[in-house]
């Protein structure tokens, strides 16, 4: 982040080298941002950013919040404290938020700076000098109640545009319909404050007069507009503020809390917050290194990328090039603008006013990953339309395209690779010789090769959708590749052929965590821990010069003798039971959310207490004597013997037809016919690992429908403590198909351990459990010692027949 306390010395553009400088929307300090805000702006910006580190261009991010204006003093008054105190305690908020999203800012600033103001300052007299500004007395509305002026954001109506009549619109902007509005044009306008009906007063202002800038402003953003390719909404936008025609625009607002006017007529008055806050991206830099000038007044030798959404497009694509054109100096001005349209949640749209909305503190509370986060973000960018959040539509991403296919891929091939001589490579990727000359592989490299292309391409035109999808297609070909090759079957039968293929498969990995992370940076930060290559390697699929021709030969990213990490899987199932959960939490505003927190809170506040009552008359009633019959719930109780544990033999599996995350197994227990049994393993384990093997199956369960198939037993599979990775139970090797598995050294003590006959638990204290659909028939208590096994059976005896 930028104001971290081991900051590296500032980037300064080099000569010769592509330098790109990248700024994103500067958030408003006033509340806490919704995935909405982050994708629209911070996020997109950061994936460009990765990106162009990625390929060595010479970059840095710059962004901050943006301080002054009507909205910080409106949430002042809501919160009873100073703007200054609103902006400290929201501007932590804000970067704490993006650091969890792992957003790489080079300097993450604010707005109501020293800095800031002298800039603005130097700005706004070069516009004097040159006699771009204009005074005029407009007419405000004035709050006698309050008593004040009223600026735009304090003043709420009914939009005046025809078919829209929005009954909140704020005297800036509708939010509904977008236009841009003046506070005097909304109909039946209230105070926000005290909710009177101000009346309107004259008042002395400053103008900028984009009508007389026009020419100079058209001849930018016809040339620039081409040159920089910008995104169609952006266009469109501009040239909609064009057609309509430019009108001169006030600069200077009846405030207290602001950028000052240095002018001796308004020095009561502070600059209106859209034109102060573009020159935010200036000042942050001037924070960031005393030469900001290399970066921002260098057009010939610097290219400016702005990210926003598509509410700010006009300030960015008009307000702002028309102040840095008519100060006459050569400022950087901006090359590409990627716009983004919004990003609505389940049935309506994301409102910070509201509260509506998953917001970014609501993302962490989750658990679920930033990782996982930033991918659903991106994948449903909403680049040419609105696109929609649903938490539905985030399980059914993550559990196919990052466990299914992702996570798969890489899981198998470092799983092989690891495992011992013999059974695989002892984690050592073998030689490959004569690669090119491997059929299969050759023609996955041409895949690949021009898959790698067009990721480039998506990406330097900002196509970042676009480019995710294209690096997620290298790991489904890498899947393809795998299951094509029958790798399991050519180790043993084709040592050669399995070594050209492993390692082929294992630099789609390395490649894949490349392409990937600008995308998901963390994913590729474990990707690395587990190929055991160190953490700060800077991550490349091109050579010195930026070629990505090495990208066709992946048998080359890693060499022969390199000893990998430790494989583990890379991302956890999102369940039905999860999603269900989110979707009513995040239900309604965030007002809403509090009140049935606090109803949920005193709930259990009288139910425990209630409980002590009980518990007191209870210890005052007289106890059975000995020998009473005993309760209902000690008679369901059932011991270590009662479990019908075998040696069992899959004799034939595959994915279940209605559900990705789940195995049908036909298994051999011993007892002349096969047990269908389901079971959710599929992100595990791989389908070749599950063939023909001995696993030890708990037998005796009542017989459950999964998805429309009826499981008849349970195989047992121990994971570790967060069940992040989970491995079959192994019965000996001499062990008969059809065994029992007895339990002779069981004390029934709280330490006693399953102390099997044949030693099937190599872990005294391994976690225990059952595959992930059926654990439910456990209350999700996992199995542990073998006290905890007798435990668990009793709370759900109706699971043993």
């Amino acid at each position: 982040m930028g104001d971290s306390p081991a900051k590296k010395p500032p980037k300064l553009p080099v000569p010769g080298r592509r330098n790109i400088l990248i700024t994103s929307a500067l958030p408003y300090v006033n509340n806490v941002p919704h995935l909405g805000n982050i994708i629209g702006c911070v996020l997109s910006a950061d994936v460009f950013a990765r990106y162009c580190r990625l390929r060595g261009y010479n970059t840095i991010y710059i962004c901050g919040t943006d301080e002054y204006g009507t909205a910080t003093e409106t949430k002042a008054m809501e919160e009873n404290c100073s703007p200054k105190e609103i902006c400290d305690k929201y501007h932590a908020i804000h970067r704490d938020i993006y650091k969890w999203f792992d957003i790489s800012f080079d300097e993450f600033g604010r707005t109501s700076t020293p800095q800031q103001t002298e800039v603005c300052q130097s700005i706004f007299q070069k516009l004097m000098e040159n006699k771009w500004l204009s005074e005029n007395t407009m007419q405000q509305l004035f709050c006698e109640t309050c008593p004040r002026f009223l600026a735009d954001r304090l003043v709420e109506g009914t939009c005046p545009t025809l078919d829209c009549n929005y009954e909140s619109a704020r005297g800036d902007q509708c939010e509904k319909c977008g236009k841009l509005l003046n506070p005097t044009e909304l109909k039946d306008p209230k105070c926000k404050v005290c909710r009177t009906t101000p009346r309107i007063r004259d008042t002395d202002h400053l103008f900028l007069e984009l009508p007389l800038l026009r020419d100079k402003l058209e001849e930018y953003i016809n040339n620039m507009s081409v040159a920089g390719a910008w995104s169609q909404n952006a266009i469109q936008a501009t040239y909609a503020w064009l057609k309509e025609g430019l009108k001169p625009r006030c600069i200077t607002r009846d405030l207290k809390w602001g950028v000052p006017v240095p002018h001796e007529k308004y020095k009561d008055k502070v600059f209106y917050v859209w034109f102060d806050a573009p020159i935010g991206y200036i000042s942050i830099t001037a924070c960031y290194t005393m030469d900001w000038e290399k970066w921002w007044k260098n057009p010939e030798n610097v290219e400016l990328y702005q990210f926003m959404g598509k509410d700010n497009v006009p300030f960015h694509t008009v307000m702002f090039p028309s102040t840095l054109l008519g100060t006459g100096e050569e400022w950087t001005m901006m090359k590409t603008i990627s716009v983004t349209e919004y990003l609505n949640y389940e049935s309506g749209k994301f409102s910070k006013s509201k509260g509506i909305g998953v917001f970014g503190n609501d993302a962490k509370d989750t658990k679920i990953p930033a990782e996982v986060w930033r991918y659903y973000l991106l994948t449903n960018r909403p680049e040419v339309s609105d696109t929609l959040f649903t938490w539905a539509d985030l399980q059914a991403k993550l559990n196919s395209e990052l466990l299914n296919n992702l996570g798969n891929f890489i899981n198998r091939v470092l799983s092989f690779i690891a495992k011992p001589q013999g059974a695989g490579y002892d984690s050592v990727i073998p030689g490959a010789l004569d690669s090119e000359s491997h059929q299969l592989t050759k023609s996955l490299a041409e895949k690949v090769g021009k898959l790698v292309g067009q990721y480039l391409d998506a990406m330097e035109k900002v196509k970042l959708k676009q480019g995710l999808r294209t690096a997620m297609s290298i790991s489904s070909e890498g899947n393809a590749y795998l299951q094509d090759s029958q790798f399991w079957k050519l180790y043993k039968e084709d040592p050669s052929s399995c070594a050209i293929v492993m390692k082929t498969s294992v630099g789609l990995v390395y490649l894949l965590a490349s392409l990937l992370e600008p995308f998901m940076p963390s994913f590729s930060v474990e990707v690395l821990r587990q190929l055991n290559i160190a953490p700060e390697t800077h991550l490349s699929f091109c050579d010195e010069k930026g070629e990505t021709e090495k990208a066709k030969k992946p048998w080359d990213f890693l060499p022969s003798g390199h000893k990998i990490g430790k494989p583990e899987p890379l991302f956890r199932e999102l369940k039905d039971e999860d999603v269900e959960f989110f979707r009513l939490k995040f239900a309604g505003s965030q007002a809403d959310r509090k009140v049935k927190a606090e109803a949920e809170e005193k709930k259990i506040a009288e139910q425990l207490k209630n409980t002590k009552i009980r518990e007191g008359n209870a210890k005052k009633q007289q106890t059975k004597p000995a020998g009473s019959s005993k309760s209902k719930a000690s008679e369901t109780e059932i011991s270590i013997s009662k479990l019908d544990i075998r040696v069992g033999m899959v004799k034939k599996v595959q994915k279940h037809p209605d559900a990705d995350s789940l195995y049908v197994e036909e298994i051999d227990v011993g007892d002349n016919s096969t047990r269908t049994v389901v079971s959710g393993l599929v992100k595990y384990i791989s389908l070749e690992e599950m063939q023909n093997r001995k696993v030890c199956v708990l037998c005796n369960l009542k017989p459950a429908t999964m998805r429309g198939i009826k499981s008849h037993a349970m195989v047992l599979a121990a994971s570790n403590e967060d069940h992040s990775k989970v491995e079959l139970v192994d019965p000996p090797e001499s062990a008969v198909v059809g065994e029992r598995v007895s339990f002779p050294g069981y004390s029934g003590e709280p330490d006693g351990v399953l102390n099997a006959k044949s030693k099937i638990w190599e872990k005294v204290q391994a976690d225990l459990h059952t595959d992930a659909e059926l654990v439910a028939c456990y209350k999700n208590a996992p199995f542990t010692t073998s006290a905890g096994v007798c435990k668990v059976l009793s709370i759900a005896s109706g699971a043993i027949r």
